[in-house]
């Protein structure tokens, strides 16, 4: 009983020092959801493994589905994160194009006025 204690306490408190250095660290957000998905099913499994007396088993396990369901949801956020930046590149590009436009009429209003 005291052992599988302490493999719970070490599993959670190791996902709980390694996911903010994962989910702050430089990274994409497909990767920082597969590392996080990996490092909350590791917990979980750990903690579900305890229970039927096979903790480092549920741990992998949990490691992989947290690990794919976190690439899923990682990689989601990346495309939508690639979606917003080609919207703001192309916003910026219409915004100097009508800018460039407005120089243009000001400079033709002024002619006409001088003629």
């Amino acid at each position: 009983m005291m052992r599988k204690n302490w493999i719970i306490a070490v599993g959670l408190s190791a996902a709980l020092i390694a996911l903010p250095a994962v989910a702050s660290a430089q990274f994409s957000e497909t990767q920082k959801g597969t590392g996080v998905g990996a490092l909350l099913g590791a917990g979980t499994g750990a903690i579900v493994g305890a229970a039927v007396h096979h903790p480092i088993a549920g741990a992998l396990i949990g490691a992989g589905v947290g690990g794919v369901g976190g690439y899923a949801v990682g990689s989601e956020l990346q495309h939508q994160q690639n979606a917003n930046y080609a919207n703001q590149r192309a916003l910026g590009a219409e915004q100097r194009e009508i800018e460039q436009q407005r120089r243009e009429i000001r400079q033709l209003q002024q002619t006409q006025e001088t003629e």
